[in-house]
């Protein structure tokens, strides 16, 4: 399936996709993509529908009309549990390590479903220490005793045990401090120069821009934006409701 704007097949399509809650209708047939390799954010104030969104894509929420497709095939209906295996890893809002098990249990655990030898697993975990060198410090640490940004890294790094072919990545600076976010986006800058593919919500608008290739603007459920994210981080109206007056 050729894409738009490239040529290649993108790794992700979503079209026309709802999702309702009860009554009411979060997503109102929101459609994107993202190709190998892209750093794709979408952008949007609180309650707009990006936690939704990642939710319905890593199977957590789902669909009632519209269509998910990863590597050309259709996942709509797929378990979430199943979208793991597939290449799907979500590092999700609230960071959500598991509190009372040790920073390295973590770690193994985010590669639960994998059937490589032990040994490859420890590969991958020390990886993610020389990566995440706080990580390393606190391997025999419970993870819900460590700061935000530390649980925010080993969400990431769990994440990535997986070995994802797409990484999502929702709200990886919420409640951190400035100099934490600074460090998060850091991260994201070093997985996106190792080829990573990931789909990116985020309230921090600039930062978020800056570091992606594309973006999209959810507002009430619907993108009202879409472009090249160094286009869309000077477009007056994008700046006036999201990048404030000092962006």
């Amino acid at each position: 399936m050729a894409d738009d704007a490239g040529g290649s097949a993108p790794l992700l399509r979503v079209e026309a996709l709802e999702v309702r809650y009860g009554a009411v209708q979060a997503l109102k047939g929101v459609s994107l993509h993202v190709l190998p390799g892209e750093v794709v954010t979408i952008i949007g104030g609180n309650g707009a529908g990006k936690s939704t969104l990642m939710k319905a894509i890593s199977g957590l929420e789902p669909a009632a009309a519209g269509r998910i497709e990863f590597e050309g095939a259709d996942i709509t209906r797929m378990p979430g549990h199943l979208r793991v295996p597939l290449g799907i890893a979500q590092a999700p809002e609230g960071r959500q390590v598991f509190a009372d098990q040790t920073v390295h249990d973590n770690l193994v655990l985010g590669a639960y479903h994998r059937k490589d030898p032990a040994a490859e697993i420890a590969a991958d975990i020390e990886r993610q220490f020389n990566a995440f060198p706080r990580l390393r410090e606190r391997r025999n640490q419970m993870a819900g005793t460590m700061s935000g940004g530390e649980q925010q890294m080993l969400a990431i790094a769990r994440a990535l045990m997986s070995r994802p072919q797409l990484l999502l990545l929702d709200e990886p600076s919420l409640g951190l401090a400035p100099l934490i976010v600074k460090e998060i986006f850091a991260i994201v800058r070093e997985l996106k120069a190792q080829g990573v593919t990931i789909l990116l919500v985020e309230q921090m608008a600039n930062q978020a821009l800056a570091v992606a290739d594309r973006a999209y603007v959810l507002e009430t459920g619907r993108f009202t934006l879409q472009g090249w994210a160094a286009d869309l981080r000077r477009d007056p109206q994008v700046r006036a409701a999201y990048l404030g007056a000092h962006a």
